[in-house]
């Protein structure tokens, strides 16, 4: 954690700015923003037509004047101006005109483990923009393990899993610090883009991007295991004759194709656990594994690390929100660190 609990309890608002969602939380009044990170522009003029919900609805169903664009990708800030626009309307003008009252505006954010200086800076000017005048900068693999719960601060071991669209990342914290990390260039977008691959090599069949959640839904139950559904139907639009066409599909061999992205997350939680300490693996033994990111709701993952990894695996309560939720925890002053003060000579 870049920033200590006492320079973040000075802060007035934080923010989670992910590739699929934003998220904003003020102090005293909770998470107030809690929209897609999109934002639809006029091509011709420049104009900014709609964000967040609005804007998400229109992907794929515009003119070509009509461009549907995202600021973030990865967990980094790739376009600063449109970023600084779509959370200017994302918040409204009360809740701008309540922070803008405050004499010195001071902000934190979550930045992806490991990330490097210059997506650093993007988050700090998207936010400077915006009109704070400090921002405090916290990794995301802390602010999720404090926002589901975990004794970070505690002189024991506990693995933090954060799936994210683009990258996962993996953790052990220990006494409020991480002690082996590693950060996997595969997240839930890579799992819909082999759906959507398979589905198109194997039935000749282009699958909406938006149609490709309903898909994992149909799997849920018993999802990514072999006990689910035999079979679904699913609609698209044929490769060939660009014709509506339905086509039932082998769920055994969606599995199957899905299979590829999450070997290289079991990849990551080998080379994280063989990084660590031997008596902080002894902990995990126990522990396990606290999944959070909105990709840690897809159906069966969670079945398929227990089975790869033989140790307990949780799925947090709510965990989309958990790290934009950690950093509202350490706002308010709710987490008291453990006090490591010298000894006395």
């Amino acid at each position: 954690m870049t920033a200590s609990l006492e320079q973040l309890r000075r802060c007035h608002f934080a923010v989670d700015l992910g590739a699929v969602r934003t998220r904003v939380y003020v102090k005293g009044a909770g998470l107030v923003v809690d929209q897609p990170s999109a934002a639809a522009v006029n091509t011709r003029t420049g104009a900014l037509i709609a964000v967040g919900e609005v804007a998400e609805r229109m992907t794929g169903r515009t003119p070509d004047y009509i461009r549907v664009v995202r600021p973030v990708s990865g967990g980094t800030v790739v376009d600063i101006e449109m970023a600084q626009r779509m959370l200017r309307h994302l918040l409204g003008d009360k809740t701008r005109r309540a922070l803008r009252r405050k004499p010195f505006l001071r902000a934190a954010a979550c930045t992806p483990h490991d990330v490097d200086p210059l997506a650093r800076r993007a988050v700090i000017e998207t936010l400077a923009g915006f009109g704070a005048r400090r921002v405090e900068l916290v990794d995301t693999l802390i602010a999720a393990a404090v926002g589901c719960g975990l004794p970070v601060e505690r002189p024991e071991a506990t693995m933090i899993m954060v799936c994210g669209a683009h990258t996962t990342q993996v953790a052990v914290l220990s006494l409020g610090s991480i002690v082996a990390a590693e950060r996997i260039p595969v997240g839930g977008e890579a799992v819909d883009h082999a759906i959507v691959q398979h589905l198109r090599h194997q039935h000749e069949l282009m699958l909406p991007g938006q149609s490709v959640r309903p898909l994992q839904l149909a799997l849920s139950g018993n999802g990514l295991t072999p006990h689910g559904p035999a079979s679904t139907e699913i609609h698209g639009r044929d490769v060939t004759t660009g014709r509506a066409r339905s086509v039932r599909v082998d769920t055994a061999a969606v599995r199957d194709a899905i299979q590829t992205p999450l070997t290289s997350v079991l990849d990551g939680i080998g080379k994280v656990l063989r990084n660590c300490p031997p008596d902080l693996v002894a902990d995990l033994a126990d522990r396990g594994i606290t999944m959070v990111g909105g990709s840690a709701q897809l159906p069966g993952l969670d079945d398929m690390l227990r089975r790869a990894t033989g140790m307990p695996v949780h799925i947090a309560e709510r965990p989309d929100v958990c790290a934009v939720q950690g950093l509202g925890h350490m706002l308010e002053g709710r987490i008291e660190p453990l006090a490591l003060a010298p000894l006395a000579t």
